[in-house]
């Protein structure tokens, strides 16, 4: 149980870190540093969103206009965060 339980920790783990590149992309595409039209560059981006939007989709439909900033990126963050918290907390207790 122990194992499976680290192997979660670790997937969302890694969920964070893609959340956090794709927050630092979005910023990069949107003062122009990066172009979206470039093929590598909107490869990575469509990949990332694939990857994120499941979570990000029912967040957003939940949640009230709020104009041109999304808040389900720091909603989905937060949530791993508590989710990697309880797996902590649990973990000492199955040896």
């Amino acid at each position: 149980m122990v194992s499976i339980l680290q192997i979660i920790h670790m997937i969302l783990d890694v969920l964070k870190y893609v959340i956090i590149a794709q927050i630092v992309l979005s910023w990069l595409l949107n003062f122009n540093i990066l172009n979206i039209n470039q093929p590598l560059i909107n490869q990575i981006w469509r990949g990332v969103n694939q990857v994120l939007e499941p979570l990000y989709g029912p967040i957003r439909r939940r949640m009230p206009y709020t104009g041109s900033i999304d808040f389900a990126p720091l909603i989905v963050f937060i949530a791993i965060l508590a989710l990697q918290i309880i797996i902590r907390n649990n973990i000492g207790n199955f040896y």
